[in-house]
């Protein structure tokens, strides 16, 4: 497997089952089809049920014979990450890939999730850090198991944890607000392996993480219009959600993936591309502020982690 690395490259999945967030829609719907027509069990945890039904049988087809089944997820509710958390716990015994998709980006407007979080922050990172929390006991000791956590261009641009104001209460700017959110998803996926990495445990779970470059996705539907338009129109900038869900894919299966890694795409500016390991910014790796996030995360989550 080199730098050609597609979905056919996915080795058998049979046996494993893979929780899949934000799944209805673009690089989760497609990470989640090619984990299905590999073998696997796929929860779609999504937010819109309806649209997950929708997704399910898009992946049926396409998979005949794939177990896919729906969980409702609303990952800007705490509420509702303890419900769903609760009800995979009950249907599910074990899991060997959550893979944490979903998101929200560049709102025009400074919106908040149930629980008063700034959107983008408590459901990108809250809400996902919340629900790994409550579920990670299914993927404990699962040999083989990962948790890949989706992070993005963005953590580079205008990006810093705000602990000043983590909320975007005093002024608030889509972009850096944003960046934020992707910054938090790697600084958890790094300090989630190194609590991982501290067990010891022969074949235990292992975090990475991934970026799918600039991806034609649903999720770029609020970028500045110009942007929009490059995005689009310039093959240079970007690629389908196809190709756009290799990174995470790669990350979730390659068996020479290790803890800690980051995949991305392989092309200049890691915009577009076949998945490879690549490196994130040089404050996503701040070992202090990755264990002073984590603290607070905890704190304002109400959620504790078995590692």
């Amino acid at each position: 497997m080199g730098t050609t690395w597609t979905e056919h490259d996915v080795p058998s999945q049979e046996g494993r089952v893979a929780v899949v967030t934000g799944a209805n829609t673009g690089l989760g719907f497609e990470t989640a089809r090619v984990l299905a027509q590999h073998g696997a069990e796929v929860v779609l945890a999504v937010r819109d049920t309806a649209k997950g039904d929708d997704a399910a049988r898009r992946i049926t087809a396409a998979a005949p014979g794939a177990t896919v089944r729906v969980q409702r997820l609303d990952l800007g509710s705490l509420a509702s990450v303890r419900d769903a958390a609760s009800e995979l716990r009950a249907s599910t015994p074990r899991v060997d890939l959550l893979i944490n998709n979903a998101g929200v980006m560049y709102p025009p407007t400074r919106q908040t999730t149930a629980d008063g979080f700034e959107l983008q922050f408590g459901t990108n990172h809250l809400g996902h850090f919340a629900f790994t929390a409550q579920v990670i006991d299914l993927l404990l000791d699962v040999p083989g198991s990962r948790v890949v956590t989706v992070a993005s261009l963005a953590h580079r641009i205008r990006a810093a944890i705000h602990f000043d104001d983590l909320q975007w209460e005093r002024s608030y700017e889509r972009v850096a607000a944003y960046g934020q959110s992707k910054l938090a998803n790697l600084m958890f996926a790094y300090e989630l392996q190194r609590r991982l990495q501290a067990r010891a445990a022969e074949n235990g779970t292992v975090a990475v993480a991934a970026h799918p470059g600039i991806a034609d996705t649903e999720l770029a539907r609020h970028l500045p219009k110009a942007l929009q338009v490059a995005q689009v129109v310039t093959p240079l900038f970007s690629h389908d959600a196809v190709h756009g869900a290799l990174p995470q894919l790669r990350a979730a299966t390659d068996p020479a993936a290790l803890g800690g890694q980051y995949y991305g795409p392989d092309a200049i500016g890691e915009r577009r591309g076949a998945p490879k390991v690549v490196a994130s910014s040089e404050q996503s790796y701040d070992l202090g502020l990755q264990q002073r996030l984590w603290s607070v995360s905890e704190e304002l989550t109400g959620v504790s982690f078995p590692v």
